[in-house]
Formats: structure tokens, sequence, C-alpha cells
């Protein structure tokens, strides 16, 4: 029974969404259903949560949006998700990043960043 769920999983899941990791800033498109038009909004925040495996994978990404800190949990294998972009790829020591709540202002975004692996030519 456990590989059946598998096998339908491993079908549902997305392969074209690039690898996010908390402390990653990401700018999501996210369709947008009003009526019968359809539209894309865009979600920019940086992550500080992952969540689950495989099709049920969801990370919750957080902004601060005129003051307000704003959080959305977003199921990576929707298929409302247009695309996603790293805009920055956070250095992190723990998983989750709750503790960027309590912030205020632009240490509420503030996550060292990663430097790239140093390529092997």
């Amino acid at each position: 029974m456990d590989q059946l769920i598998q096998l339908v999983e491993a079908a549902q899941e997305r392969s074209d969404l690039p690898e996010i990791y908390p402390g990653d800033t990401v700018r999501m498109q996210m369709k947008v259903i009003e009526g019968e038009k359809e539209r894309l909004q865009a979600f920019e925040g940086v992550v500080i949560s992952e969540r689950g495996t495989g099709a049920s994978k969801t990370v919750t990404v957080r902004k601060i949006s005129n003051g307000i800190g704003v959080e959305r949990i977003i199921p990576l294998n929707s298929p409302n998700i247009e695309n996603i972009k790293v805009l920055r790829s956070g250095k992190t020591r723990r998983a989750k990043l709750f503790y960027l709540r309590k912030r205020t202002g632009k240490a509420a975004l503030k996550v060292k960043e990663r430097k790239a692996a140093p390529s092997s030519n």
C-alpha cells in the first residue's frame, strides 16, 4: 500500500521548481482567479520553515507589508504556482526561523547570505 501511495505522489510532484531552504528570500508568482479573470500575484519574502515531503511539501514564507508581518503557507506542488525565483540564499543554523516573528523593521528580514559553492574547474 505504501508503494502505491509513493507512486501516486511521485507522479504529482513538480520538477520545474528550484530547491529552496529556510532562510532563502524567494519571489513566488501565483495564479489568482477572480471571477472569470485570472492574473499573477507576486509574493516575496523569507522562507521561515519547510514541512512535509513529496507531494505534500509546504513552505512558510514571511514578509513585512506596511509594517505588519504577513505569512503565507504555500504547497510547493500546487498548480497555482507559476514560478519560484530564489533571490538570495540564506545561511541559517536551524530549520525553523520562527524567531524572525519577534523582530521588527529591517531586522525581521535579516538572514546571513550563503556564499556560492566554489566551482570545481
